[in-house]
């Protein structure tokens, strides 16, 4: 019998059968061209060559058909991901479609990961941020997914993870997407409770006064400026008999004026978005219990803007922060760091096995690695490496990056134990690297910098203009097997 599962406004259809539906989709590899029954013309005409992505929709009798390309590589998640996104944007006009590619990618990938990535790329492709807008578009008529799915799949544990990951993904979307006049560090931090509400993670929030309790220099010194207090978001999952811990980080300045160290009007527009690996975080717990994972997982979100008030910290002022260690000012649009120093100490204090940090850090590590790349930083060769293969399952793309010991001495101060700065114009994100490195103790750490990826000036299949989400799949994947 088939099976019928309904996520996020869609019905999901799985099993052999043959349901009327107003568009069939077919993966097409280059080999199969000339055997795919399409008039040769039509495909000429739309130069379709079957290439990964390219899409062609044929009509006969009534029922459209999708042709999505497949290329020449074997199936892989992010590709299955990909195509049924591809596949959505291709029908969402319409009321149903039916699909093969679960199937047609047992094989490669198993059964259970296909449909979980089927049901992912269709809900991540959906998409929209529309809460502002005084006349939102009329929402996609797409409604029913057909999936064929072979005998022995526990489809209500994949739609559980898919729409889990998928929902994850879609609140750090919004929390991005949203203004920063309308998203203060409280707002943030009651949209992490509102999200694990009735869930299995413990959540708590400290307010300015155990922010201060907790002696949290680095967020204070940030927070100054501004007339909205601070919060810190910690959230946990413990499951019975977990042995290993990891925690992961956020930094969460939900808008960024530069401080007294003003940016410009133009470095200011996008500044709602600075609070990227906070959203990544508290995405990740949103999800965290449809994942599941066997180990204890914290995160940390350090959340405030940065304001150039009148009580605003100063270039030259210097901060202790929760470890002890006492930072010379010299920029204070270089805030996020200073809030990491906090909770990357708070996190060092649970002698875990992994930290994780996420930060829209650095301008420097767009200019090298452009709007889609993460840079990566770490200590531990096996840490970095986890995390590099749980980016490539969640098609997130990073790059490993050095911590030259040999930078570190520009992090040296005549008044203090160590600068927010580097000196000069260069090196900028791995200097910013040696800087966070100071507060993780030896235990092993990554940081991800999601300057560029946090948000996307080009609409894709899988996501629309705006935040993207990135980090709450590779924390997700990573969670899964540490």
């Amino acid at each position: 019998m088939p099976i019928t599962f309904e996520t996020s406004g869609f019905e999901f259809v799985s099993g052999d059968m043959d349901v009327p539906v107003a568009a069939v989709e077919r993966g097409i590899a280059p080999a199969g061209l000339e055997s795919a029954g399409v008039d040769e013309v039509l495909l000429k005409a739309n130069e379709f060559e079957a290439k990964p992505g390219q899409k062609l929709v044929t009509s006969t009798g009534g029922q459209a058909t999708v042709l999505i390309g497949l290329g020449d590589d074997e199936a892989t998640r992010a590709s299955i991901r990909e195509r049924a996104a591809s596949m959505y944007g291709a029908v969402s006009s319409l009321e149903s479609v039916s699909s093969a590619l679960v199937v047609e990618s047992a094989d490669a990938v198993g059964a259970q990961s296909a449909l979980e990535s089927a049901i992912e790329g269709v809900l991540l492709a959906s998409y929209r941020f529309e809460e502002l807008k005084g006349s939102p578009k009329d929402p996609a008529a797409l409604s029913r997914v057909v999936l064929s799915v072979p005998d022995g799949v526990d489809t209500d544990a994949a739609v559980e993870r898919a729409s889990g990951v998928a929902s994850g993904v879609a609140l750090a979307r919004d929390l991005v997407n949203r203004p920063g006049g309308t998203l203060r560090a409280a707002d943030l931090a009651a949209a992490a409770v509102a999200a694990v509400e009735g869930s299995a993670v413990d959540i708590e929030v400290w307010d300015v006064e155990r922010i201060r309790e907790e002696r949290l220099g680095g967020l204070l010194a940030v927070n100054a400026g501004s007339v909205h207090e601070p919060r810190l978001i910690k959230w946990s999952w413990r499951p019975d008999g977990a042995e290993r811990t990891i925690v992961l980080v956020g930094k969460g300045i939900t808008f960024d004026t530069g401080g007294l160290s003003l940016k410009p009007g133009e470095g200011m527009m996008n500044m709602k978005t600075d609070m990227g690996g906070a959203a990544a975080v508290v995405g990740t717990a949103a999800a965290i219990a449809a994942v599941a994972p066997n180990c204890n997982v914290i995160g940390i979100a350090c959340c405030t803007d940065n304001q150039p008030g009148p009580t605003a910290l100063m270039p030259g002022d210097v901060f202790t922060a929760r470890n002890g260690k006492t930072v010379e000012v010299l920029n204070t649009d270089a805030e996020g760091r200073l809030v990491l120093a906090d909770g990357l100490s708070l996190a060092a204090e649970m002698e875990p096995d992994a930290i994780v940090d996420l930060a829209t850090l650095t301008g420097a590590c767009v200019v090298a690695l452009g709007m889609d790349i993460a840079g990566l930083m770490g200590n531990d060769d096996d840490l970095v490496e986890k995390v590099e293969e749980a980016a490539a399952a969640a098609s997130e793309q990073v790059w490993h990056l050095p911590l030259p010991d040999k930078y570190r001495k520009q992090l040296d101060s005549d008044v203090a134990d160590l600068k927010n700065i580097g000196a000069g114009r260069w090196g900028g994100t791995l200097t910013a690297g040696l800087f966070l490195q100071e507060f993780v103790d030896e235990h092993p750490w990554v940081h991800l910098d999601i300057a560029g990826p946090a948000a996307t000036e080009e609409a894709s299949e899988v996501c629309p203009k705006g935040g993207t989400g990135f980090g709450v799949r590779t924390l997700l994947e990573l969670v899964s097997e540490f």
